[in-house]
């Protein structure tokens, strides 16, 4: 059942006050799910860039920096302030990679995964809360837009990072 405060697309969807619409709607919607986390985050001295790299060590056991780079979409100094930071606080590990030693091996260790798993289940409460109101059509559609959004370039490291996984 669509949610009754929100409009559907007009069939001029690609006209600019639509597409601002649009816009408006990701900004308010990505501030107001991760506001579910920063309180979490500032008690424990982290931000937003700490949590996506937990995020994705937790779905990729053994994910590369260089991985993690191209993914967090960030300068390799602030990745390494990032993981430095998750190193000195005990939530991440690393290792030398088994075919290059040189490779750097990431991981979460127990107190990292509880962390990450605490963070995702208030994302998951908005998320599911918000597609339970769109229905499954609404979802598959806002999924949509979203892969619309990866440049082709990044779509090989969706796959390679298994986000191009789908549930059931």
């Amino acid at each position: 059942m669509p949610v009754p405060s929100s409009p559907s697309a007009s069939a001029l969807f690609l006209r600019e006050d639509e597409i601002r619409h649009g816009v408006e709607l990701l900004f308010f919607g990505y501030t107001r799910l991760t506001k579910s986390i920063d309180d979490q985050l500032a008690v424990q001295g982290l931000g937003r860039a700490h949590h996506r790299a937990l995020y994705f060590i937790a779905r990729n056991p053994d994910l590369t920096v260089s991985q993690l780079l191209r993914a967090l979409a960030i300068t390799k100094q602030s990745l390494g302030r990032v993981l430095t930071e998750l190193q000195r606080r005990d939530l991440i590990e690393t290792r030398s990679g088994e075919t290059d030693r040189r490779q750097k091996l990431l991981r979460l260790t127990a107190a990292g995964a509880a962390l990450e798993s605490e963070l995702f289940d208030a994302l998951r409460s908005r998320l599911s809360q918000a597609y339970r109101r769109a229905g499954q059509e609404s979802v598959t559609g806002f999924w949509r837009v979203l892969e619309g959004l990866v440049p082709d370039a990044d779509r090989a490291l969706l796959a390679e990072l298994g986000s191009e996984r789908r549930p059931g």
